[in-house]
């Protein structure tokens, strides 16, 4: 099973040559990149998750509704929030859509798996760094679902003929033959293959121009939408099964 997710992030990174992007204007940027890659996965038919970051949340309603409506699934990305700010988040949404929200996304402020529970989310699905480097450490990961007090932890996964991450720095560098053959030897070895993308890689950074380290820029924007594009291509040439989270959790 194939596990297709994306996190819903504003692009934070200051500007070139003193160029003022205001908040608002970043959010239009993650709504535009997000609508790209809708348009995508309308054309191969393949639903996904997007993780929305909590502060952004309110912003976004029109676009979550749409996403929603579109068979996708809704779940959290949680940067810094606290317990309060993701409850009133969490009730907002689930308000607005009438569905409730059943998952959760950290990486680097992570709240205890206990507090997330009593907000009655019900699985998680912690991230790590991209690192260029991918210390060999990372490798000895457990990649099966675990489950905590009544909470399933989804963990990033792992690639045993690459031996990588299936991070978004990996499918942004890697040539779309080489990251097909890792997903299609890591799905002889493993149950599921949970991959995931961040919405501001889609954007275009010759039009914006956000100070970011070169080799985020490579291969951005519309080469991501035409990579996204070729393995989703891939996956129904091949009959691979994809599917929400939700949906394959529960």
């Amino acid at each position: 099973m194939i596990l297709l997710t994306f996190n819903m992030l504003n692009m934070e990174a200051e500007t070139k040559n003193g160029i003022r992007i205001s908040d608002e204007e970043r959010v239009k940027i993650t709504e535009d990149n997000t609508k790209a890659i809708l348009r995508i996965l309308d054309i191969h038919d393949i639903k996904a998750t997007f993780f929305v970051e909590i502060s952004i949340v309110e912003k976004l309603k029109n676009l979550i509704k749409a996403i929603s409506g579109r068979g996708h699934e809704i779940a959290f990305y949680n940067k810094n929030s606290s317990l309060q700010e993701i409850e009133q988040a969490k009730k907002t949404i689930q308000d607005f859509l009438e569905k409730q929200i059943r998952g959760i996304r950290q990486k680097d402020f992570k709240l205890p798996d206990g507090d997330l529970k009593l907000l009655e989310f019900n699985y998680i699905s912690n991230i790590d760094n991209a690192n260029i480097l991918f210390p060999l450490k990372r490798l000895e990961r457990n990649t099966e679902i675990t489950e905590d007090d009544g909470i399933s932890i989804v963990p990033e996964s792992i690639s045993p003929y690459s031996q990588l991450p299936y991070n978004d720095f990996v499918f942004q560098m890697l040539p779309m033959s080489y990251y097909q053959s890792m997903v299609f030897e890591t799905l002889k070895n493993e149950e599921f293959v949970l991959i995931y993308l961040n919405t501001w890689q889609f954007t275009d950074f010759k039009k914006y121009r956000f100070k970011i380290p070169f080799y985020r820029s490579l291969f951005s924007g519309r080469k991501m939408e035409d990579k996204l594009d070729a393995l989703l291509t891939w996956i129904n040439e091949k009959e691979l099964a994809t599917s929400r989270m939700k949906d394959y959790i529960f």
